[in-house]
């Protein structure tokens, strides 16, 4: 059972205004741990508080916020932001 992943509008926004050797970055990552994953909890950490169900993944100084839906086998990134932006 591998997982699929989506974006939502919001992180397609992020990702075409952010500098282009950064979004490569974070999208050859995201293609290389979260794209036929068989275990995408492994390489991200859970949120807590008003963020809670929601899981976080460390890319740099860059951070993937993200929704996984068993049912579906999906995971859809809410949104991408730099470290001191993306929780406020």
């Amino acid at each position: 059972m591998s997982y699929h992943v989506h974006y939502e509008k919001e992180a397609q926004k992020v990702l075409k205004k952010m500098d282009k050797y950064e979004a490569a970055i974070v999208l050859r990552w995201i293609e290389e741990h979260l794209i036929d994953s068989h275990d995408p909890r492994a390489h991200g950490k859970g949120l807590i508080g008003n963020k809670s169900g929601f899981w976080r993944y460390r890319v740099g100084a860059y951070r993937i916020i993200a929704n996984i839906c068993d049912e579906k086998i999906t995971i859809l990134i809410l949104n991408i932001g730099h470290r001191r932006e993306i929780y406020k």
